[in-house]
């Protein structure tokens, strides 16, 4: 039997003061929109949550660079599937997770600071995939993976943002003296997973190892999306 054509988008609760004129970062929009929009074009039912169930915009998400066109007026849109589904966002506690046959894992930077303690948003991934459904995640989402069970983790091969990505932001001090948390690659190295580099850090890149797609990027959430609808069809 398939799993539910059913997604839970998961978004960082945290929030943190780090760009200009005190600026927080959050959820990066594009990382849960995109993959929504090509969930919800393949038929799935979608819904978001968090750990303590709310959120924040990441700032730089939502300036002209990174947000523009059809995206745009989907977010500014308080009436459109996409903002609906996010003005639900339910805490962790209150999902259930035998209703989705995906768990995906939306980054912003915040998603660094919250993801790796996440533990409910964790058990509700490791429950999807032990019950035969796809566990993804995108950009600082695959921060996600610190608390995972071993069999949905290790030996797997992974991406997410790059340290040089990092570097050219100027915020790798920021994550490891301000935050004491660690970069992606870090945290696949320490439950054994295999991290894998996309050539470029803005590069679009994704990586499927059976039922775990990940993306490196802001520029591969469409691309992850699609990875998951892929691996989904396969079951």
């Amino acid at each position: 039997m398939s799993p539910p054509r059913t997604a839970l988008i998961a978004i960082t609760s945290a929030k943190f003061p780090m760009y200009p004129e005190g600026k927080n970062t959050g959820l990066f929009i594009s990382e849960a929109l995109h993959p929504f929009n090509v969930l919800s074009k393949a038929g799935f039912e979608i819904d978001f949550a968090s750990e303590n169930g709310e959120w924040v915009p990441d700032w730089m998400s939502e300036q002209e660079d990174y947000l523009n066109g059809d995206d745009l007026k989907q977010y500014q849109d308080v009436n459109s599937p996409f903002r609906k589904a996010l003005a639900k966002c339910a805490k962790a506690d209150d999902v259930d997770p035998k209703k989705y046959g995906v768990f995906f894992a939306a980054g912003g930077h915040a998603a660094l600071i919250d993801f790796p303690g996440a533990v409910k948003l964790q058990q509700i991934a490791s429950t999807i995939y032990k019950d035969g459904g796809i566990v993804s995640a995108v950009c600082h989402g695959p921060a996600i993976i610190a608390g995972l069970d071993s069999e949905v983790i290790k030996g797997k091969k992974v991406t997410g943002f790059t340290k040089k990505g990092e570097e050219d932001l100027k915020v790798l001090s920021t994550i490891e003296d301000d935050w004491k948390r660690k970069i992606v690659a870090d945290y696949a190295k320490d439950v054994g997973a295999e991290y894998v580099s996309p050539a470029g850090p803005w590069d679009a890149f994704i990586v499927t190892d059976g039922r775990l797609v990940t993306g490196a990027n802001p520029q591969s959430a469409h691309k992850t999306g699609e990875g998951i609808i892929e691996a989904f069809e396969k079951l």
